[in-house]
């Protein structure tokens, strides 16, 4: 059986970086029909944008811009070139961010990652990203669609019935986040219940350190890939294996056209250096010119080709965020957040959202200043608004006023990757 899952993924790299050149000028065309991209790609001549270096010209619009674009015109900005009334799904994440989805098979492009995972036609998933209001269990639904396998829709949550439908259904596949299956095999153990059928796992949306990968392979499930995806642009890169080992870097996904950019200028950094992911997606319903993801990563330049057969380029994965905002358990949570806390809590003064711990066993606590001594007395109510406003739980503790660093961060990612 063919080890990718079609011709694109092998064929030489100047054929394919010819053929995203070729269509790179009708993709600014097309993106200039939406209203939202014609005022951003104002006077943009789209037939002149044909290589890397008059891509680069463009102006770069930012996730983190979308909530401000979104407020202005609903559902999407104007980004979006098929209306929204044609689309198949409409998502919402905190923020709000609004996410399309369109109706062709595939949308999200997820079939790649799901193959290179070991996911063939009679595989069974057991998927257990959220299919509450965001897309992600809805892309490995379009990808097991592509390839022809069976899906158990478990969603998050119910830790109970996950461990009896895996005892009962056997899946081979589990697809969801890496925190949450080490707590369906923790559960397992504790039910003595067998899912050992689950050989293979499938993760995105939290970082994978490498002793959270080793407790998985030590707990019954050795082969692992990490996939890199987000809400507005689907899947970007992910892992893959050869002859059981797991080969350097995340290759790019066949329709996602990469740069990596000097955080905060937009300027193109050289190979091998750290810089933020900006995406130029080649997508009919939603296209996206020079999309900063926020993320940080760099292009692996010591070898072009993965030992898979794949020829795509290669990044060096997650690397960490070029903005304040966070991931926790598979949730953004946003400076404005923390914000919009402080603003419900009056006689709270300067705030800092700490994320300490591990992934998947990582505590949320809100350092916040105050010369209110009443404040102390409202923890609880406090506490109930952070889970209100991130959908996350968190703790609270109280400081002096003056007391936090005067050094502009909202938002204090200090977990250990290890």
């Amino acid at each position: 059986m063919a080890e990718t899952l079609d011709s694109l993924e092998t064929r030489p790299h100047a054929e394919r970086e010819r053929n995203l050149m070729e269509r790179l000028p009708q993709l600014v065309a097309q993106a200039q029909s939406a209203p939202g991209w014609a005022r951003i790609l104002a006077g943009v001549d789209a037939s002149r944008i044909d290589s890397r270096e008059a891509l680069a010209q463009l102006p770069v619009t930012r996730k983190s811009d979308l909530k401000s674009l979104q407020a202005e015109q609903r559902p999407f900005g104007g980004l979006n070139s098929t209306p929204a009334n044609k689309l198949g799904r409409i998502f919402m994440s905190p923020g709000p961010i609004f996410d399309p989805e369109g109706r062709s098979l595939d949308w999200w492009r997820f079939s790649r990652p799901m193959y290179a995972t070991g996911v063939r036609p009679g595989c069974l998933v057991q998927n257990c990203f959220s299919y509450h209001f965001t897309p992600a269990a809805f892309m490995v639904e379009g990808g097991a669609a592509r390839i022809g396998c069976t899906v158990i829709p478990a969603g998050a949550g119910q830790t109970e019935l996950q461990v009896q439908a895996m005892a009962e259904l056997k899946p081979d596949t589990y697809i969801g986040t890496p925190s949450f299956l080490k707590i369906i095999i923790e559960k397992a153990a504790e039910m003595g219940a067998d899912i050992s059928s689950v050989k293979r796992a499938m993760m995105g949306a939290e970082a994978l350190p490498e002793s959270l990968r080793q407790w998985f392979a030590e707990h019954g499930v050795p082969e692992v890939i990490q996939t890199y995806a987000s809400a507005d642009i689907g899947s970007i890169a992910y892992e893959t294996r050869s002859n059981g080992n797991l080969n350097p870097g995340m290759v790019l996904d066949e329709d996602v056209l990469l740069e990596i950019v000097r955080p905060g200028s937009g300027e193109p950094v050289a190979p091998g250096e750290v810089g933020e992911i900006v995406v130029t997606l080649f997508n009919p319903d939603y296209p996206l010119i020079r999309f900063a993801t926020g993320d940080l990563s760099a292009v692996l330049v010591d070898a072009p080709q993965s030992p898979c057969g794949r020829t795509n380029t290669r990044i060096k994965g997650w690397l960490g965020r070029a903005d304040q905002t966070t991931k926790v358990r598979a949730m953004f949570v946003h400076p404005s957040q923390v914000h919009e806390i402080t603003r419900r809590h009056p006689g709270m003064g300067k705030a800092r959202l700490v994320v300490s711990g591990k992934i998947a066993d990582e505590v949320m606590t809100l350092h916040c200043e105050t010369d209110d001594p009443s404040l102390e007395s409202q923890a609880a109510d406090i506490i109930a608004t952070i889970r209100d406003i991130t959908k996350l739980r968190g703790e609270v503790c109280f400081a002096p006023r003056g007391s936090l660093p005067n050094d502009g961060k909202i938002i204090d990612d200090v977990r250990d990757y290890s």
